[in-house]
């Protein structure tokens, strides 16, 4: 049985992600800070038939984060898949002059310390099989600077160099890395970022592992 590894495993996207990887078969390790709903998410998993287990860390923890991620892989088998997709705080979303050193430090350890932290946690691994998934879901700003929610948008175009410097440094070793940049609110009523379609379009991303690492959701004309 596959693994799954959700990094900013929530109510929204983590959960449709969860139930889409889950009910093909994988195994799912929902990793965030909060262990209530974290707790919460893994019962109704279950109660669907989704074997999960959730792991608490905060992504900014990078000791945290390492170790959530190798008790999973030590529970529930070698992670094959990792989704990173943590939600920016708020104040990594402030206008550019009020934006300050701390906020720019705090968004540089979630989004490209962190992803660095669980990408290094589970690519030897996937090197060494032959096969693996690393999925980076990112909001518009990862591929178009937005001084309005400047902290997240300095620290996503960290996370995505990092991703394609990556991308292209295993993509001959049989390890996936693709990034999908999401242009909208997830989940705000219109059905190209429904949870669930956006679920299905991971799910293709980790399929198709020869295509370019940066997908865009975007409506067919």
């Amino acid at each position: 049985m596959s693994v799954t590894a959700i990094v900013g495993a929530g109510p929204g996207l983590g959960a449709a992600v969860a139930r889409r990887f889950g009910g093909a078969g994988s195994s799912v390790a929902l990793i965030a800070r909060n262990r209530r709903k974290l707790e919460s998410l893994e019962q109704q998993l279950a109660a669907d038939g989704i074997r999960a287990k959730s792991y608490v860390a905060d992504v900014r923890d990078r000791d945290a984060l390492a170790a959530a991620l190798d008790d999973a892989a030590a529970e529930l088998g070698p992670i094959d898949v990792l989704q990173f997709s943590p939600v920016p705080g708020k104040d990594f979303l402030k206008p550019i002059l009020d934006t300050t050193v701390d906020d720019l430090q705090a968004a540089t350890e979630q989004s490209i310390l962190g992803v660095a932290t669980a990408i290094r946690q589970v690519i030897p691994g996937m090197i060494e099989r032959g096969t693996g998934t690393v999925l980076l879901i990112n909001g518009s700003s990862a591929a178009t600077p937005n001084s309005n929610v400047a902290g997240t948008s300095t620290a996503f175009a960290g996370e995505s160099a990092y991703g394609a410097m990556v991308h292209v440094a295993v993509a001959e070793k049989g390890v996936n890395v693709r990034q999908l940049i999401i242009p909208g609110a997830i989940g705000g009523g219109d059905p190209l970022y429904d949870p669930a379609a956006l679920a299905e379009r991971i799910w293709q991303l980790h399929l198709a592992p020869q295509g370019p690492f940066r997908v865009t959701v975007e409506r067919d004309d």
